[in-house]
């Protein structure tokens, strides 16, 4: 029961990372940049104290640090420029997609063998966005804002695939985080604001720093504290509920709107995904 309680609490952090940054931009209490500034220092605080205490120090160095550094902050900022637009369980829905499709693209050019399952899921999770986000398909998705969800999902997936090389995520996801957040503050000093561009007030800080160090921070460190405990399939499946719990937070929450197309591609991108996941080998 404890496991289970445990991992329930991870997902519901990770798909409140859409709420939050909905929550924050939609109600203009702060601009997209500032926020995936401040959530990245208040992240990589976290972390590296998390790192301090547990591990007893932060190491900076590791395999594909540059790789890791750089596909986070394409995955920060897409995340929230998209969040200007889109509704949070859609945009969880289109991340959450393209990050399989990412990693399957990457099975595809590193020549992996893969089952016609795989292929299956491949096709049916791209058939659900494409729906999702196809112009007058019934539901209103901005294109550039989808767009840069998904650019935000492929960031995510290249970040997946360079943790990979690494013996111990917590210092690896302390690591980039520590090493993006300046780049992230130069981004916010040195971009200019938009003329629409909403004020930095304190809620939106707050909600910010809520992103980074708790639902982010905590919520990663909380996950590579269960992970080991779990089965892979059973990993894989906790995963998929979290575009579920941010479209029904979305609607609690944010008074979001919940029509057919979204259940059905859903549906889709959902079960494209379970398909494609990887089986456990009988011994």
């Amino acid at each position: 029961m404890r496991l289970f309680l445990l991992t329930a609490l991870t997902m519901v952090a990770f798909a409140a990372n859409s709420i939050l940054n909905r929550l924050a931009l939609a109600g203009g209490h702060i601009d997209a940049v500032p926020f995936g500034a401040i959530r990245l220092v208040a992240g990589a605080a976290m972390l590296a104290g998390l790192c301090i205490v547990l591990r007893g120090g932060l190491r900076l160095g590791g395999p594909a640090r540059v790789a890791g550094v750089v596909s986070l902050l394409v995955y920060m900022y897409g995340f929230s420029l998209a969040y200007t637009a889109l509704d949070a369980g859609l945009g969880a829905l289109i991340l959450f997609g393209m990050v399989q499709i990412t990693m399957f693209a990457a099975a595809l050019l590193t020549r992996e063998s893969l089952p016609a399952r795989r292929w299956i899921g491949a096709a049916l999770a791209l058939s659900g966005l494409a729906w999702l986000m196809w112009p007058g398909a019934g539901t209103p998705v901005s294109p550039a804002h989808g767009a840069l969800m998904a650019l935000a999902g492929i960031g995510w997936g290249v970040y997946s695939l360079a943790g990979r090389k690494s013996k111990d995520a917590l210092q690896a996801t302390a690591a980039n985080f520590t090493l993006a957040a300046p780049f992230g503050l130069l981004a916010w000093l040195a971009l200019p604001s938009p003329a629409d561009a909403a004020p930095l007030t304190t809620y939106g800080i707050l909600l910010a720093i809520v992103a980074g160090a708790v639902t982010s921070g905590l919520g990663y460190a909380l996950w590579y504290t269960v992970l080991p405990a779990l089965a892979a399939s059973v990993a894989a499946v906790a995963q998929l509920t979290v575009p579920i719990i941010a479209l029904l937070g979305g609607i609690l929450i944010l008074n979001e709107s919940l029509t057919v197309q979204i259940v059905l591609s859903s549906a889709l991108v959902l079960g494209g995904v379970a398909l494609s996941m990887p089986r456990r080998r009988k011994t």
